[in-house]
């Protein structure tokens, strides 16, 4: 039956923890996935949640633990002995078990890593430890199925049964040599309908997509992708066999980028969520809500060296709003298209001067479609004729600007190494209103 955390369930839950009816949260917590577990926890304090998730058996502890947020499960992990730990970590796979162990201070890590009692499960983990979290090396996990290509098939499906119990999710089985350098892969499809007597030689593919250990889980993720792979393996500079990258793991990359450009593209320079302090909350927002500021005062400033031009004709202030709004659209629309395009290299195949050009001419259609409106409207209204062709063309040009510094910006960031998502957010917006402005009143001051 599906899980739902209705407010009467979770009241009487909350009853039970404070009562320890241990009889209850077993009994009502068996045969639930440990995700929806782990979002009930969020109810509850740290004490009160370590209270229940004692009460599970040791493999649903390690997988509410490893379903947490970094943030809130490096807070939990206090709670928690180096030996309770080490129980966690040994029925987690090394990658994650090892994410666990980042969070701990050193010298807890330390005591975790001689609690666990497993030799090969602590070999993998001291392994993966050398690897920072944002490469392949960091990503891959070390449990997975290798065959011997001098192999037969009965000794490969003996590997298998050996294997089962340490590799949670099988996809197919990777060929190596004697020396344990990858060769290709074989799928259990066929190794199940391949004779016993077969060599795994005679019905492996040799053309297997892999990740080198040093390559970032941008790169990792953008591969994945491309070829629609579950799981990838990953090499050292020799070629050989490591471990392997499953999607989860990808699918978390992706989001926590996503999660990152979305924070960027809005004006905030940190990782941050609504739990967070006062303080964290307000650094991450305050640097870009000041660079809005400045550009504010900015324009402030530009208007008043046009004061002559408000007081003579006060009408052309009606039209600041337009000027400024459509300017900021146009910059956000051609800065989210060069993002899009940036997340996948081959896309920017074409030279820049032909890139800028095709901008130009979408720019131009754009342009000119906003400028014919504005002046039907200004014209159909009561406007003046001379007054609706000068906003008009301001109009085409802010559109014009506002889509080349909007193209260009984060091609430029991106160049010298910056995020690029930057350029989508206040950074745009700020600097089309002012160029906008700028535009509009000297458009103004010089065809009226």
């Amino acid at each position: 039956m599906k899980f739902e955390l209705t407010k009467e369930y979770r009241e009487r839950f909350e009853q039970a923890v404070t009562d320890s009816d241990e009889a209850f949260i077993i009994a009502t917590l068996e045969g639930v996935n440990p995700a929806d577990i782990s979002t009930l926890l969020h109810e509850f304090n740290t004490e009160e949640s370590k209270y229940v998730i004692d009460l599970l058996p040791s493999e649903i502890r390690a997988d509410i633990i490893n379903d947490l947020d970094e943030d809130i499960r490096s807070k939990f992990l206090k709670v928690f002995e180096p030996n309770e730990i080490s129980q966690i970590v040994n029925h987690l796979d090394s990658d994650d078990a090892v994410d666990i162990l980042n969070e701990l201070p050193i010298k807890d890590r330390e005591e975790v890593i001689a609690s666990i009692d497993n030799e090969e499960k602590e070999a993998n983990i001291l392994d993966l430890l050398r690897y920072d979290e944002d490469v392949a090396g960091g990503l891959m996990a070390k449990e997975l199925i290798k065959a011997n290509v001098n192999w037969t098939v009965v000794q490969c499906i003996e590997e298998i049964r050996r294997q089962a119990e340490n590799v949670q999710k099988l996809y197919s089985v990777y060929v190596v040599d004697d020396h344990d350098k990858l060769l290709g892969r074989v799928s259990l499809k066929k190794i199940i309908l391949s004779e016993d007597n077969m060599h795994i030689a005679d019905i492996y593919d040799p053309g297997v997509t892999a990740v080198e250990t040093y390559m970032s889980e941008e790169e990792v993720a953008q591969v994945m992708r491309k070829y629609d792979l579950e799981a990838v393996p990953v090499i050292n500079v020799q070629g050989k066999l490591l471990g392997r990258i499953t999607i989860d793991d990808v699918v978390d990359v992706i989001t926590e980028l996503a999660d990152e450009e979305r924070q960027m593209m809005s004006g905030i320079s940190e990782d941050v969520e609504e739990a967070d302090s006062v303080w964290m909350l307000t650094r991450a927002r305050l640097p870009w809500l000041i660079v809005g500021v400045i550009g504010g005062f900015i324009s402030a400033r530009l208007i008043g060296v046009f004061e002559e031009e408000l007081t003579r004709i006060t009408a052309i202030a009606f039209f600041i709003p337009l000027i400024q709004a459509t300017g900021g659209n146009v910059g956000i629309q051609s800065s989210s298209i060069v993002l899009q395009s940036l997340a996948n290299p081959s896309a920017f195949s074409d030279s820049l001067r032909k890139r800028l050009f095709k901008v130009f001419m979408v720019a131009a259609l754009n342009g000119a479609v906003l400028a014919s409106l504005v002046y039907g409207g200004n014209v159909l209204t009561g406007g003046t004729t001379s007054l609706s062709l000068v906003v008009s063309i301001a109009l085409f040009s802010v559109v014009l600007i506002a889509s080349f510094i909007g193209t260009i910006t984060p091609l430029i960031l991106d160049k010298f190494g910056f995020n690029p998502a930057l350029a989508s957010g206040p950074f745009i917006t700020t600097t089309n209103d002012v160029m906008g402005l700028a535009i509009y009143f000297y458009t103004v001051h010089m065809l009226l």
